[in-house]
């Protein structure tokens, strides 16, 4: 670590550093004892990889093994590797994740990334690099998506992306704002983080056992340039907060999360829909989307700003242009609240209701787990090598729950529980 990391790090709270690495481990993984643990993040979080290697110690893991990367060694592919590169990815790095996880590992990931950092490479290359490694990917993604095993995902407040939140402050103030947002939204900025964890989760659970005992067949969004109805998978099933693995690990999939989601049927979508919020994907900002939905495809799209980059997102296969995931966020969340962009989906999906194009998760249908990916087909389930989270809540949203008899239960006014 350089003595500039140092000083940076000097910016970021140690006590609250440590909460993060202790809850990611007892509420985020509910890492057992024994258990292994993959965990991937940029180098630049070292200090909080060293806490979670700590803590995950002392919760018993058998062997914890890291995964860095670096951004420098990222834009070094764009500026000198030769074309052929980018239709290429580490599909032996995959196999071993896959092999891993099919032996109970438990899987961490620390977001880090400057947002922008691909801005101003070639999308063109960005879009066959993203490509090549998703399709590489599906083995190891396979078992995440059906949730084979417990997994987290937390965050890190690296400079680069502080700065990209904080663009008017100097790196270190910018860093120690980034940190403080992290903290307060993942609830360890005050002592007792896991028990503020149990709440939080008890609240989630009565939402998702109120919308699974309603059973509707479809949600009606209204709000400004907003009609859209979005079918539901048959047998779908609403999740939110922790949740039960298939090795039987209830785990916290998301630090932070303010969500509750499921499975829409994705041949059951009609209407027109606008962003709420930017999307910050890939090192580009994709703002002002507008689509329109015919059987549940999008036969319309734009974007004031990278619509190129949504228009090679949604060529990416079949499934891209269908819906793979529902979910219900009020106006009021914390993150909401805060009123800042993060150009990280983590944070950003939980500040407002949103819907993802791609691949839907088998752990949103009734015994899911035991659903083959034909079974799951069937049900409405969408299949794709993408699942990418935009937000089309706002304090104007409504949304009505739908019957199968056409019966109407008001769900969000004004962006709030109804």
């Amino acid at each position: 670590m350089t003595i500039h990391d140092r000083n940076i790090s000097a910016s970021i709270d140690p006590a609250k550093l440590d909460r993060l690495a202790k809850v990611a481990i007892r509420v985020g993984l509910n890492l057992q004892p024994g258990q292994d643990l993959l965990l991937t993040a940029p180098s630049v979080a070292l200090p909080l990889v060293r806490k979670i290697a700590e803590h995950a110690y002392k919760a018993g893991a058998g062997l914890v093994t890291p995964i860095l990367s670096d951004e420098e060694v990222t834009l070094a592919r764009y500026r000198f590797a030769p074309d052929d590169s980018f239709d290429r990815a580490a599909g032996w790095l995959y196999e071993g994740m896959s092999k891993a996880f099919a032996a109970n590992t438990a899987r961490l990931a620390i977001v880090a990334d400057n947002p922008m950092l691909l801005a101003n490479e070639d999308p063109a290359k960005v879009s066959r690099a993203s490509k090549a490694n998703s399709m590489a990917y599906q083995p190891a993604l396979e078992k995440i998506v059906g949730f084979d095993i417990n997994w987290n995902i937390i965050a890190y407040p690296s400079p680069a992306w502080a700065k990209q939140v904080f663009p008017g402050d100097e790196e270190d103030v910018a860093v120690a704002k980034l940190a403080d947002a992290i903290f307060a939204a993942s609830r360890v900025d005050n002592d007792g983080a896991v028990a503020a964890w149990q709440k939080h989760n008890a609240v989630l659970r009565e939402r998702t056992e109120w919308l699974n005992g309603q059973r509707f067949s479809a949600l009606h969004y209204s709000g400004p340039d907003t009609d859209l109805t979005i079918g539901l998978a048959d047998g779908h099933e609403w999740q939110g907060g922790a949740s039960t693995a298939k090795n039987g690990i209830t785990c916290n999939a998301n630090i932070p999360t303010e969500e509750v989601f499921t499975t829409p049927h994705c041949r059951r979508v009609s209407g027109h829909v606008v962003s709420s919020k930017p999307l910050s994907y890939q090192g580009s900002l994709i703002d002002g989307i507008g689509v329109r939905f015919e059987e549940g495809r999008i036969v319309e799209a734009r974007a004031t700003r990278g619509a190129e980059v949504l228009n090679k997102v949604l060529d990416t296969d079949e499934g891209a242009r269908r819906l793979g995931e529902v979910a219900l966020v009020p106006h009021s969340s914390p993150i909401s609240k805060s009123g800042l962009l993060f150009f990280n989906t983590l944070f950003d999906e939980n500040a407002a209701c949103h819907i993802a194009l791609g691949q839907c998760y088998s752990k949103c249908f009734v015994d899911g787990g035991k659903l083959t990916p034909e079974q799951i087909a069937a049900q409405g389930g969408n299949k794709s090598l993408i699942h990418i989270d935009w937000m089309i809540g706002s304090d104007q949203t409504d949304i009505d729950g739908i019957h199968a008899d056409g019966r109407r239960v008001p769900v969000f006014r004004k962006g709030e529980w109804a």
